[in-house]
């Protein structure tokens, strides 16, 4: 099989493909190409294979869930040699096959001898080369200070290179209207200028030890290091939902999509259904139809979606259903996902009974929050080690505000060092909590009107940080109301608080720059009666072309009819933003906001009540222990997790309790013991797995 023929993703309006070496490697006896060094995850998935495994406790099909390492779904044989997917790059020859049961450990008497474990010392450990890592790395490095910075992917940039969009913020501090994966390649490219910064990719952390030794797996070596000084950047996993149907294959997590979608350009899915209304729902749902991918809806089970408005409004517009007050009831299909039931549910967060839709899908993507990776954090603290964590390991936030926690947290490091004298800024904490602000209500606003001139037209009703559009504007005369980051954009001449004579001069930068895709143009300057109105579009993956006939939609996605592209253009600063220009009836014209693309409302494929048993869902993945079992030992009166794990396996499946033990304590929650009564599990390293081998201290086999 050749790429042509794979489900790969060949246009896209943002990404180009890199150049790559093809190989080919056999799975189950067939011979597969695939791109060398991709993910193996992703290569088979791009040939059609998504069942990778089936569980030894029950046959269940296994499929990938994270593609991040966390868990551990998505095992397949590598080589007879069990080994993550996601984490393992294809090689020309290697040999895969399906896991089935647990295998069979071969009789070995050998006497092992083992050898001397390398142990490297430096200034500063960083584990994770995310935005947080990296930042706080390249707020070290001036300062000559030695720094190992280490990650377990094989690149720099962590959950960076799949945003795809435009981040929010401030420009000055965490790079506002411009592309997370652009961002990525810029931080990375300075963090290798720095000759004190060593960088060891493919490698993951293992464990923290009492001796204050951090384990790491630096390639195919396992070492110690020991830091005067650690730094836990190491991110966050997605949270797990529990439902009928909720470990088949083709229920992800949001991140694994986007990780298929935007890392590796796999066309993942046809027809996706989102579950969750924050901004990595919303902003994975705008990823899809950037790669061709039908959002067929999205549920959210508070009454408004909890994500920036902004995100929210896009999808709307774009003709995404987004149902708030709405949970999934259940997965459906045999081997793989092929159905989704969704229902409304009330004040209590029941489903309603009668208000059941089911819809034709092959993928899920849970998007109901994340949890910090912590475990090397509480480790290092109960060693006593001399600790900090930054980015979404210390608290879940946007990565902008993660980038200048990174900076914050690096040079707390570097006061504590001694190289530096000086207290953090007070206005540096001020931005910090500024960024990590949720966003304000939406705000009702009146806009500028008038038929004369040319102006923007600022569509944002929501206070979020975020100020690209004020440094964008030439002329000056885009400013934030009340100053600082916080507080609605306005166009100046609209306001009472005129300071300058300037004119707005039509040049589209504050279009193009805007991440919320929130600011259009109106131009009377030729007409007072049919004005050019310029929209912006990321979502065509090919240039827009004058004559096409688009339908046009208002901010809140109702449609204003179809009308022919007067022009299409990109400035050469943001050279992935399309300006589509109209002529439009002045009475639509500053209502004009964007243009549909999506014209297919999915039709439900049944209104039959589905019966469900919420006590069948799965909560531990690894061992396929169900929310019935763990209830029936709480009533039983087990208050321990770890006994609970003694006698049903929950939690010592090989992910080590990372996707369920929240979902455990939830449980305890819901059948009325209050957490002050449940002993949680007890953390012991290793935290991710390793072969044995790599332990023994040499390089042979």
């Amino acid at each position: 099989m050749n790429l042509e023929k794979q489900r790969r993703v060949v246009d896209h309006p943002i990404l180009t493909e890199k150049e790559y070496k093809l190989v080919n490697f056999e799975f189950e006896g067939q011979t597969i190409q695939a791109k060398e060094n991709e993910m193996l995850s992703s290569a088979l998935i791009a040939n059609g294979i998504e069942i990778f495994g089936f569980h030894a406790r029950d046959h269940a099909p296994q499929g990938i869930f994270c593609a991040n390492g966390q868990c551990a779904q998505c095992t397949v044989l590598v080589d007879s040699i069990p080994v993550k997917s996601c984490m393992t790059p294809v090689k020309e020859g290697i040999i895969v096959n399906q896991v089935e049961g647990i295998p069979v450990l071969p009789e070995d008497d050998t006497e092992v001898e083992f050898g001397q474990i390398p142990v490297y010392e430096t200034d500063v450990l960083i584990i994770g080369a995310g935005p947080a890592g990296l930042q706080a790395a390249l707020t070290l490095a001036p300062y000559e200070v030695e720094i190992i910075l280490i990650d377990d992917k094989d690149h720099l940039g962590g959950k960076l290179l799949l945003q795809t969009h435009k981040f929010f913020g401030s420009v000055e501090d965490s790079y506002a209207g411009t592309r997370g994966n652009d961002i990525a390649k810029k931080l990375a490219q300075e963090v290798k200028e720095y000759k004190n910064v060593d960088v060891w990719l493919s490698s993951p952390a293992i464990a923290v030890f009492a001796d204050k030794l951090v384990g790491v797996l630096k390639g195919e070596e396992y070492v110690y290091v020991k830091p005067k000084k650690l730094l836990v950047a190491t991110g966050a996993r997605e949270k797990m939902l529990a439902f009928p149907g909720n470990t088949l294959p083709g229920v992800y997590g949001a991140g694994a999509f986007q990780t298929l979608v935007n890392r590796d350009l796999i066309q993942a899915s046809e027809k996706i259904f989102i579950i969750g209304g924050g901004n990595v729902g919303l902003i994975t749902g705008y990823h899809a139809i950037q790669a061709g991918i039908e959002v067929v809806g999205l549920v959210e089970a508070l009454p408004k979606c909890g994500g920036y408005k902004v995100h929210e409004d896009k999808l709307r517009r774009l003709g995404v259903p987004i149902h708030t007050s709405h949970t999934i009831l259940a997965a459906h299909g045999n081997d793989h996902v092929d159905a989704i039931t969704i229902a409304q549910i009330d004040f209590n967060f029941e489903p309603l009974e009668g208000t059941e839709k089911t819809f034709a899908v092959d993928t899920i993507l849970v998007a109901i929050g994340l949890d910090p990776v912590d475990e090397f954090l509480q480790k290092a603290k109960e060693f006593e080690m001399d600790v900090w964590a930054t980015g979404d390991a210390l608290e879940i936030a946007e990565a902008s505000s993660a980038m200048f926690n990174g900076k914050i947290a690096g040079m707390e490091i570097a006061i504590s060092l001694g190289l530096v004298d000086d207290e953090i800024p007070a206005e540096w904490k001020e931005k910090s909590v500024i960024l990590k602000s949720h966003p304000g209500p939406a705000i009702e606003r009146e806009y500028f009107s008038e038929r004369k001139g040319v102006y923007p037209v600022i569509h944002c009703k929501q206070e979020i940080p975020c100020n690209p559009c004020t440094t964008a504007c030439s002329e000056g005369m885009i400013k934030i109301k009340g100053g600082g980051l916080l507080g609605l954009p306005q166009f100046e001449e609209a306001e009472e608080f005129v300071t300058s004579s300037s004119e707005c001069i039509g040049c589209s930068r504050c279009i193009a720059i805007c991440p919320g895709l929130a600011i259009t143009l109106v131009d009377y300057r030729k007409s007072e009666d049919i004005p050019k109105v310029t929209l912006p579009a990321e979502v065509f993956n090919k240039k827009v072309e004058k004559g096409e006939k688009l339908t046009i939609v208002d901010e809140d996605g109702n449609e204003l009819g179809d009308f022919e592209v007067y022009r299409s253009r990109m400035l050469a600063q943001h050279p992935r933003t399309q300006l589509v220009t109209f002529e439009l009836p002045a009475e639509i014209a500053t209502k004009a906001m964007s243009i549909k693309v999506q014209k297919i409302i999915e039709k439900p494929i049944e209104e039959k009540y589905q019966t469900i048993i919420p006590d069948e869902a799965i909560i531990c993945r690894c061992e396929r222990v169900t929310a019935g079992e763990i209830k029936s030992y709480i009533h039983k009166g087990i208050r321990d997790m770890n006994e609970l794990k003694s006698v049903t396996k929950v939690g010592m499946g090989a992910c080590g309790g990372k996707t369920c033990s929240k979902m455990i304590e939830r449980i305890f929650r819901e059948e009325g013991i209050p957490n002050g009564q449940v002993t949680t599990f007890i953390s012991r390293p290793l935290f991710v797995e390793v072969p044995l081998k790599y332990f023994l201290g040499r390089k042979e086999e």
